[in-house]
Formats: C-alpha cells, structure tokens, sequence
C-alpha cells in the first residue's frame, strides 16, 4: 500500500478549535495522521503550546477568542499565512452549562451561545472563500445529543446553543454543497471528557449509564474516527448531515 493511500489527507489544512481538550486533541491526532498540517486552536495558550510541541512540526499553535470576530479574523489571517488556505474546519470548541432556565442569567446565556455557535458561525465565515475558490472544503461541527433532548444533563443554554449550531449545519450544507464544500456535524452523547469526570456526579454517570444501550460511554478516539470518515475524500457525497453518536441512548 502506498504512502498516499495511508495519509488520505496528505497536503491538507485542518483548523481544529478546542484543540487543547480531550476531544479536540484526539480529532487532532486523526488529521495529524491522515497526512494534514494541522492548527490548534485554544483559549487555553500554555497547554495549547505544550500539546503542539508534543505532536511536532505538522501542529502548530494559535490561541486566540473565538467568541470575538476582531480575534477570530486576525487568528485566520495567522493562520493561513503560516499554512496556506484551510481545507478542513473542525468546530469543536465548546463549553458546558447545567443550569436550567430559571438559574441561567444573561451572562451565562450569551457566553455559551458566544462559544458554542458564534464561533463556528464565524471561523465558517473566515474559511468558506477560500474553500469556494478552490471549490472543495469540509466543514464538521461538534453538536450534541442536547440538541434533540432539550438536554438530559445540560443546561437550558447548552441545549439551545447545540440546537442552533446544528440548523447552521443544515444552512451551510445547503449553501455550499454546490462549490464542492461538506457541512456536517458529530452529535455525541457522554464522550469520556472532564465534562463527564468531573462535573457530573457518580450517582448522575451510573444512572447514564443505565440508560445507554451499549452500557458504556464514548471514547475520545471514536469522536475522532467520525471526523476523520467526514473529512476524508470519500465523504464527499454526505453533506448535511448529523451523525450521532450516543450508544444507543436515542434512535431515531
């Protein structure tokens, strides 16, 4: 088997948001050894050039706010000028919100609509000229069992932002099927995450997991099997699509 045929994504620029997380560094890896140059993208800077390091050459560091327009135009133009034009967008960055509607106040409200939805719908913005000019690209959002629950676990805020990240899904895939570019989404369920180690109690993790099917929660490397399948040249034909990935929990 050739090289080329072991590196799918030779050549490629994958731009990977929540990089410095445990999802977001498993999908890096993927890229990474599907043949893409990939940036990290992270608020986190210390850990995001830590991680780079770690990885080599082929990863490159960029931290800036994606919840800001201003940062996430000058952190594009860094980008491209340091990689050349982005062929995959991994929107994966996101934060988490349990508060349900009475509990959640303005703040909250806009900060995790800030981070889960505008920053996609900004870094989509930034790379979708490009992709049109070249008249392919892929662009893959991390969205959310929430999105169809109303949220078992989260929070009113978190449930409505994956809700509308995943109709910006639907909207760019309609948009842009017709310059070649993909707009799909990954709708997980209890990927096995700080979210689910640290901010839900054992008692909420052993009553989860009665409740899926295959008794067990998701592994960060099976996220990032799913966006290594939609970034690859043969996923060209499935756009608008979500695929979810939740054991079973919900079916339809």
């Amino acid at each position: 088997m050739s090289e080329a045929s072991n590196k799918p994504l030779q050549g490629k620029v994958a731009l990977v948001t929540g990089a410095a997380g445990t999802m977001g560094l498993a999908a890096t890896r993927a890229l990474l050894d599907d043949g893409c140059t990939v940036a990290l993208v992270d608020s986190h800077h210390e850990r995001t050039l830590a991680i780079a390091e770690s990885l080599g050459g082929d990863a490159l560091p960029f931290c800036f706010d994606i919840s800001d327009p201003d940062a996430v135009r000058q952190g594009h133009a860094r980008i491209a000028a340091s990689t050349g034009p982005v062929d995959i967008l991994v929107n994966n960055a996101g934060i988490l919100s349990n508060n349900k509607v009475e509990a959640t106040d303005a703040a909250e409200w806009r900060r995790v609509l800030a981070v889960n939805l505008d920053g996609a719908f900004y870094l989509s913005q930034q790379v979708v000229p490009a992709m049109k000019a070249r008249r392919s690209g892929r662009i893959i959002n991390t969205c959310s069992l929430a999105a169809k629950t109303g949220g078992l676990t989260a929070g009113t805020a978190y449930s409505v932002s994956k809700g509308a990240l995943t109709s910006l899904t639907f909207s760019l895939a309609r948009e842009l099927a017709s310059f070649g570019i993909t707009a799909n989404g990954i709708s997980p369920a209890y990927v096995r995450t700080p979210m689910i180690t640290e901010q839900l109690s054992e008692a909420q993790r052993q009553a989860l997991l009665k409740d899926i099917p295959v008794g067990r929660f998701c592994e960060p490397e099976e996220f990032a099997h799913v966006v290594r399948f939609l970034a690859s040249p043969l996923a060209g034909f499935i756009t608008g699509e979500v695929i979810d990935l939740n054991g079973g929990l919900l079916m339809d």
